[in-house]
């Protein structure tokens, strides 16, 4: 990939969604897992390009929108302590908790500080040595082998007060999930480009076996999402449900070995609940038992609490691909970035975020 702007070409494009629409003959239903692909479908409009008969469900790749409520509470409680740095990455700071956000527990005297990878985080418990420093470790497979990696450097190097909170989510498990729900209307799915480039693409064989659901990995520009599309939609009109890779300039079939090999060591899989989707089994990250020093929620003893969402919030029926904003009554009016109900709202990858930043200008959201 040399240039943006090769895969943005609007040419390209309208050839693209001439040859879906050539290929389609009835009614079919595409989730694309990841948020940074549902901001780049709203953004370019790329699903005004399609028939009618192609729709795309938004689903739940949004790794801060589907990190629970619970977890939230538990990091604000730490970044509220006066004796430890909390560190984090910025777009969970305005994540909503039961009372408050990350950010209001920096502005009522809390050391919280943004940074750019986990390796920030490290370097500040080492150049602090007699404060605490936490680091909150949330995302999908993408993120992991930095996390991993920054707590086996703090073991080879003995940085005994740097600690992570965990809240690490793997996306084959929730496809499993939505797929076998009696609602599920998803026919095909768009993979996460960059999950595949950690973790290759043989997860997704069986999930696409067993469900007989085409499975295209797929890229994030204009042009990867409506190739994505064609290539799904030609197999759906043969009957075929294979795994094919659409992102092959960054995607190996194998994946990253080494980063593989790096969140095995520190990490081991468990259950794990999830905004919207609630407990999956197999389906989280946690520190194995010879790392246990470096875990924040059992170095401060932090239990978590059952939260309850918002009354009025859609978001989990945003992330199981039920609903879209505009059809939640409180989108774009009580439900703001700046005064956010919900985590899709706040986060950069939030399907209520891509709506209103990309939707509301042009005048298109029917719910304001």
């Amino acid at each position: 990939m040399k240039y943006v702007d090769e895969f943005r070409d609007p040419s390209s494009s309208l050839k693209l969604s001439a040859a879906i629409a050539d290929t389609v003959s009835r009614s079919w239903s595409i989730m694309e897992v990841c948020g940074g692909q549902t901001h780049s479908i709203v953004r370019h409009g790329l699903d005004k390009l399609l028939p009618d008969s192609v729709s795309l469900i938004h689903g739940p790749g949004c790794p801060v929108c589907v990190t629970p409520l619970e977890m939230i509470d538990a990091a604000i409680h730490l970044a509220s302590r006066v004796d430890l740095i909390f560190c984090s990455f910025g777009d969970m700071l305005r994540v909503p908790g039961t009372n408050q956000d990350l950010q209001q527990a920096k502005a009522k005297g809390g050391d919280v500080r943004i940074v750019y990878s986990p390796l920030d985080a490290l370097e500040i418990a080492k150049n602090s040595p007699t404060q605490e420093v936490v680091f909150f470790a949330v995302g999908f497979e993408t993120t992991a082998p930095a996390n991993a990696m920054a707590v086996y450097q703090a073991r080879e190097n003995a940085i005994d007060n740097f600690s992570i909170v965990v809240s690490h989510v793997l996306v084959p498990p929730a496809l499993h999930t939505i797929l076998s729900h009696s609602d599920n209307q998803v026919n095909g799915i768009l993979a996460a480009g960059h999950v595949c480039t950690i973790m290759g693409e043989e997860e997704y064989v069986p999930i696409a076996n067993q469900y007989g659901t085409p499975i295209i990995v797929t890229g994030f520009e204009p042009l990867d999402i409506l190739q994505g599309i064609y290539l799904c939609i030609k197999q759906l009109e043969r009957g075929q449900a294979n795994v094919v890779n659409q992102y092959s300039r960054s995607v190996r079939r194998h994946g990253n070995t080494a980063a593989k090999n790096m969140i095995n060591e520190i990490f081991e899989v468990v259950p794990r609940s999830w905004r919207g989707l609630g407990k999956i089994p197999k389906s989280g990250l946690a520190l194995r038992d010879k790392y246990s020093e470096f875990d924040a929620m059992r170095k401060f003893n932090i239990k978590t609490i059952p939260a309850i969402e918002p009354e009025f919030c859609i978001s989990g029926q945003i992330l199981q691909g039920l609903k879209k904003p505009p059809e939640c009554p409180m989108f774009g009016t009580v439900c703001t970035p700046e005064h956010p109900l919900g985590a899709t709202m706040v986060s950069a990858e939030g399907t209520c975020s891509a709506y209103f930043k990309h939707r509301i200008p042009l005048g298109e959201c029917s719910a304001i």
